[in-house]
């Protein structure tokens, strides 16, 4: 494997990307690592890595770059990052602060900056029209809808994993943005979510999708079950979420 930590020239400033790539079989096809609430950190490194290993160009882009360089995180007596709903009051408005002066369009800017070096590094296999995965946790659920809207011929593989505010009753709703894409989406919903009623998967599930739309419902898991460190990382659940996306990366990408 091959990494390196680059600092990207956006509008806004620079922006760290840890980009991974396998050192032999390339140029790899792409895939854009979309963060959570909690920033960058190891955890989605591995992650990134993990995308890496079965053959793909990753992307881990710190969006929070506006703000500096925020490393936020909450650990138990296990070493376990803590769940945003099992935070005190205090800790979860410091989790939620930076979330709060980062917008989806700003993730939409920075993801254009992705594509366009994309575009000239030697060891990714892409192009103006080269097909383009992602993956988002959290958030970052919600900003692969916004990018799949922005850039509909580009984004053709691309998954939601717990995402939050991903359907709003507002004519801009990121479902719709998504709604527009010209590959596949996938999302992965936990059971206990509240970002994952019954409602917001009735809204998903009736969507008229231009792509393919496939789900998982996860029994019994949580908020946050994908993420290897959390303390409500579900196993099975997200194993199964990966057997998903990879069967559609090879499909698209």
């Amino acid at each position: 494997m091959i990494e390196r930590t680059l600092d990207l020239a956006t509008p806004a400033g620079a922006m760290e990307t840890f980009i991974v790539h396998p050192q032999e079989h390339s140029p790899a096809p792409p895939v854009i690592l979309y963060m959570d609430v909690w920033g960058i950190r190891e955890e989605l490194r591995d992650i990134a890595r993990r995308i890496a290993t079965v053959g793909y160009y990753v992307m881990l882009p710190d969006f929070y770059h506006r703000q500096g360089k925020v490393r936020t995180g909450f650990r138990n007596d296990k070493r376990e990052m803590i769940s945003m709903d099992r935070l005190t009051d205090a800790q979860r408005a410091i989790a939620l602060a930076p979330l709060e002066k980062l917008s989806d369009a700003m993730v939409i800017e920075d993801t254009g900056v992705l594509l366009d070096f994309m575009n000239t590094d030697a060891p990714v296999r892409s192009g103006p029209t080269h097909p383009v995965g992602a993956i988002g946790y959290c958030m970052g659920g919600r900003h692969v809808f916004r990018v799949m809207g922005a850039f509909p011929q580009r984004f053709k593989a691309c998954a939601s994993l717990h995402g939050s505010v991903t359907v709003t009753s507002g004519a801009d709703s990121p479902h719709l943005d998504a709604a527009k894409a010209h590959g596949e989406v996938y999302c992965g919903h936990a059971e206990k979510d509240r970002h994952s009623q019954p409602p917001i998967l009735k809204v998903l599930n009736e969507t008229r999708w231009g792509p393919k739309y496939s789900y998982n419902l996860h029994a019994g898991a949580h908020h946050g079950y994908a993420l290897p460190d959390r303390d409500v990382h579900d196993k099975q659940a997200a194993n199964r979420d990966w057997e998903f996306i990879f069967a559609m990366f090879r499909r698209q990408l």
